[in-house]
């Protein structure tokens, strides 16, 4: 079939890789420290990966390619989630689920340095569990992890009565949706919100959890919240 499909200019590739983090379905990989459009199939036609590339290396093209397959790029990213878990410490203490009781904190405490809002444990996304109890009746918070530390009250103004999972689309290369649709889909979650920063490889955090509300067939509240280098909030 003739369809929209990505072209790698390899005589502009100048092998920084940032397009094959941007890539939420893994069809570019980095091969002789050069970008390559590894399947056809892997490539769903949308770009993501063209602005990240600082090159201007990266166009569009109309060609005979084979159809987009959705099913092959979920079985590749969980082989590739699957081989990063197996490097993990088996029976890890700090991959153990826990749920960690606050006392109310009056107005007038809620931003002392001391006043954490964290409510479970653990936060990343790999790690957490799908069918965790703190899962039920939670308003779901999901953010990147660089947007606590460019914030500088996220834990008053994000975590603060939410369960929180965090994660880096750019530095753990897995897509995150299947997981989060997962947790979706089987617990009673009453509303989510995706706290990013603004630059543009941190919006595979955005894409995995949009997809994974579309993906759990459920209807609730949603926001997205965008944070700046400078740590204010965009939108």
């Amino acid at each position: 079939m003739v369809r929209r499909i990505i072209q790698i200019d390899e005589e502009k590739c100048n092998g920084c890789g940032l397009c094959a983090e941007a890539c939420h379905e893994g069809a570019i990989g980095m091969v002789d420290g050069k970008a390559k459009l590894l399947r056809d199939y892997y490539c769903d036609g949308l770009g993501d990966c063209l602005p990240a590339c600082p090159a201007g290396a990266i166009t569009f093209v109309e060609r005979e390619a084979a159809a987009y397959d959705k099913e092959a790029v979920r079985q590749n990213m969980r082989k590739k989630e699957k081989k990063q878990e197996e490097t993990l410490p088996c029976g890890c203490p700090g991959s153990q689920s826990r749920q960690i009781a606050r006392e109310a904190v009056p107005e007038t405490m809620r931003r002392t340095p001391s006043s954490s809002q964290l409510r479970q444990w653990p936060v990343q996304i790999k790690l957490a569990p799908v069918n965790a109890p703190y899962f039920e009746g939670a308003h779901l918070l999901i953010a990147a992890d660089c947007t606590a530390y460019a914030y500088g009250s996220f834990h008053q103004d994000f975590i603060r009565g939410k369960v929180t999972l965090i994660g880096c689309p750019k530095l753990d290369s897995v897509d995150y949706s299947e997981k989060l649709a997962e947790i979706i889909r089987h617990n009673d979650i009453k509303s989510l919100t995706v706290v990013r920063m603004e630059v543009p490889c941190c919006g595979g955090i955005e894409h995995a959890a949009v997809s994974a509300l579309k993906e759990s067939g459920k209807f609730i509240p949603w926001q997205v919240v965008t944070i700046s280098t400078d740590g204010t909030i965009l939108e």
